[in-house]
């Protein structure tokens, strides 16, 4: 076991230090185990965090990310939880002000994480295969630049695809046998 961790760790190590080496504007630290983001990850970036536009975290344990991770990576465009268990966001999302893109499938998310809908430049929302039974369609129906939200897989009622259907500018994927009755 300590062997395993020994070379999780060091392969989150790899990432790291290929990032910054070569100033790439991604990091990838999927399939890696985490369960919290790695504090020592901060330190190690802290002269490239300003060129990090996409990060992905998919397919690790995380249970959370803090609002330090948001605020450190400031810029990002493309950001990739998908296959946590994640079930809230921190409010310091709203500080991301050039995220386009957020990945949140396969996680635990009961509620739609509202301080999405106050992200300005968000196009696409993936919440693909979580336990999410409401949806806030005032918010979502005022978000400008939303082009795509994913809600396929998740309780979403009949009576809240009746309401989400006039209101939204963007694709609303659902799963094909749950087609939105026409209004």
């Amino acid at each position: 076991m300590q062997k395993r961790m020994g070379e999780a760790v060091a392969r989150v190590a790899r990432k790291v230090n290929d990032t910054v080496e070569n100033k790439t504007d991604s990091l990838d630290l999927a399939n890696c185990k985490l369960m919290t983001f790695p504090v020592g990850i901060y330190k190690a970036m802290r002269s490239v965090t300003e060129g990090i536009h996409r990060i992905s975290l998919a397919n690790n344990e995380l249970k959370s990310i803090t609002s330090r991770f948001v605020t450190t990576f400031s810029q990002l465009r493309e950001l990739n939880l998908a296959g946590n268990y994640l079930h809230r966001l921190p409010e310091e999302i709203t500080s991301l002000l050039h995220l386009r893109a957020i990945d949140l499938s396969r996680n635990r998310f009961r509620r739609f994480p509202e301080p999405l809908a106050t992200v300005p430049s968000l196009e696409t929302i993936d919440l693909e295969e979580n336990e999410i039974a409401e949806v806030p369609t005032e918010k979502l129906a005022s978000m400008a630049s939303l082009r795509s939200l994913n809600l396929r897989d998740n309780p979403v009622g009949p009576e809240v695809r009746l309401l989400v259907r006039p209101l939204v500018p963007f694709d609303l994927l659902l799963s094909p046998e749950e087609p939105i009755p026409e209004a």
